[in-house]
Protein backbone atom coordinates (compact mmCIF):
# COMPACT_ATOMS: atom_id res chain seq x y z
CA UNK A 1 0.00 0.00 0.00
CA UNK A 2 1.24 3.53 -0.47
CA UNK A 3 3.20 5.30 2.00
CA UNK A 4 2.06 8.85 2.51
CA UNK A 5 3.28 11.70 4.56
CA UNK A 6 0.73 13.83 6.39
CA UNK A 7 1.57 17.63 7.69
CA UNK A 8 -1.16 19.38 9.74
CA UNK A 9 -0.53 21.53 12.36
CA UNK A 10 -4.34 21.24 13.45
CA UNK A 11 -4.35 18.29 15.84
CA UNK A 12 -8.32 17.38 15.65
CA UNK A 13 -7.68 17.51 11.34
CA UNK A 14 -4.49 15.99 11.50
CA UNK A 15 -6.26 12.78 13.92
CA UNK A 16 -9.13 12.68 11.91
CA UNK A 17 -7.20 12.38 8.40
CA UNK A 18 -4.75 9.92 9.82
CA UNK A 19 -8.12 7.43 10.67
CA UNK A 20 -9.67 8.30 7.74
CA UNK A 21 -6.45 6.58 5.53
CA UNK A 22 -4.94 4.11 7.74
CA UNK A 23 -8.88 2.55 7.52
CA UNK A 24 -8.32 2.33 3.98
CA UNK A 25 -4.48 0.68 4.78
CA UNK A 26 -2.16 2.78 3.63
CA UNK A 27 1.14 3.47 5.43
CA UNK A 28 1.28 7.38 7.20
CA UNK A 29 3.92 9.15 8.89
CA UNK A 30 3.00 12.27 9.78
CA UNK A 31 4.22 15.75 10.80
CA UNK A 32 2.90 18.71 12.42
CA UNK A 33 4.54 21.69 11.22
CA UNK A 34 6.32 22.44 7.94
CA UNK A 35 9.75 22.23 9.36
CA UNK A 36 9.28 18.61 10.63
CA UNK A 37 7.78 17.73 7.01
CA UNK A 38 10.84 19.01 5.50
CA UNK A 39 13.00 16.78 7.41
CA UNK A 40 11.06 13.72 7.10
CA UNK A 41 11.40 14.22 2.91
CA UNK A 42 14.86 14.78 3.31
CA UNK A 43 15.27 11.05 4.85
CA UNK A 44 12.49 9.40 3.34
CA UNK A 45 10.54 8.91 0.19
CA UNK A 46 6.71 8.80 -0.51
CA UNK A 47 4.03 8.14 -2.54
CA UNK A 48 2.67 11.07 -2.05
CA UNK A 49 2.67 14.32 0.64
CA UNK A 50 -0.45 16.06 1.83
CA UNK A 51 0.50 19.38 3.56
CA UNK A 52 -1.52 22.40 4.97
CA UNK A 53 -0.95 25.46 3.08
CA UNK A 54 -0.57 27.55 6.75
CA UNK A 55 1.37 25.66 8.95
CA UNK A 56 4.06 27.20 11.64
CA UNK A 57 8.28 27.27 11.09
CA UNK A 58 7.49 26.61 7.20
CA UNK A 59 4.19 27.07 5.28
CA UNK A 60 3.28 23.79 3.11
CA UNK A 61 3.97 25.92 -0.18
CA UNK A 62 7.52 26.49 1.28
CA UNK A 63 8.10 22.88 1.91
CA UNK A 64 6.58 22.21 -1.84
CA UNK A 65 9.55 24.43 -3.30
CA UNK A 66 12.04 23.42 -0.85
CA UNK A 67 11.27 19.67 -1.67
CA UNK A 68 11.31 20.23 -5.92
CA UNK A 69 14.42 22.70 -5.58
CA UNK A 70 16.76 21.68 -2.34
CA UNK A 71 15.97 17.78 -2.55
CA UNK A 72 15.59 17.49 -6.53
CA UNK A 73 12.32 15.27 -5.53
CA UNK A 74 10.92 16.47 -8.81
CA UNK A 75 8.45 13.13 -9.28
CA UNK A 76 6.57 12.89 -5.69
CA UNK A 77 3.36 13.41 -5.54
CA UNK A 78 2.36 16.70 -3.71
CA UNK A 79 -1.08 18.16 -2.48
CA UNK A 80 -2.22 21.11 -0.70
CA UNK A 81 -4.88 21.66 1.71
CA UNK A 82 -6.09 24.89 2.17
CA UNK A 83 -8.99 27.56 3.08
CA UNK A 84 -6.83 29.39 0.47
CA UNK A 85 -8.73 28.62 -2.47
CA UNK A 86 -8.29 31.96 -4.67
CA UNK A 87 -7.01 31.61 -8.36
CA UNK A 88 -4.20 33.75 -7.40
CA UNK A 89 -3.47 31.10 -4.44
CA UNK A 90 -4.06 27.86 -6.51
CA UNK A 91 -1.16 29.88 -9.08
CA UNK A 92 1.29 29.93 -6.54
CA UNK A 93 1.14 26.30 -5.14
CA UNK A 94 1.22 25.23 -8.88
CA UNK A 95 4.29 26.94 -9.42
CA UNK A 96 5.63 26.22 -5.95
CA UNK A 97 5.33 22.93 -7.77
CA UNK A 98 2.24 21.12 -5.81
CA UNK A 99 0.34 18.86 -8.17
CA UNK A 100 -2.63 19.09 -6.81
CA UNK A 101 -4.78 20.98 -4.19
CA UNK A 102 -7.57 20.61 -2.06
CA UNK A 103 -9.97 22.96 -0.53
CA UNK A 104 -11.10 22.71 2.94
CA UNK A 105 -13.36 21.86 4.74
CA UNK A 106 -13.77 18.47 2.52
CA UNK A 107 -15.08 15.23 3.42
CA UNK A 108 -13.32 12.56 4.15
CA UNK A 109 -14.90 10.59 1.02
CA UNK A 110 -13.70 13.21 -0.65
CA UNK A 111 -9.56 13.12 0.32
CA UNK A 112 -10.15 9.60 -0.52
CA UNK A 113 -11.31 9.28 -4.19
CA UNK A 114 -8.85 12.45 -4.63
CA UNK A 115 -5.79 10.48 -3.42
CA UNK A 116 -7.25 7.43 -5.08
CA UNK A 117 -6.97 9.50 -8.51
CA UNK A 118 -3.85 10.38 -7.68
CA UNK A 119 -2.49 7.07 -7.20
CA UNK A 120 -4.16 5.24 -9.58
CA UNK A 121 -6.08 3.63 -7.41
Amino acid sequence: MARILLAEDEEILRMLVLDTLEDEGYEIDEATDGQEAYERLSMNDYDLVILDYMMPRMTGLEVVEKTRNDLNKKNMKMMILSAKNQQADRERMKEAGADFFMSKPFSPQQLLETIGEILGA
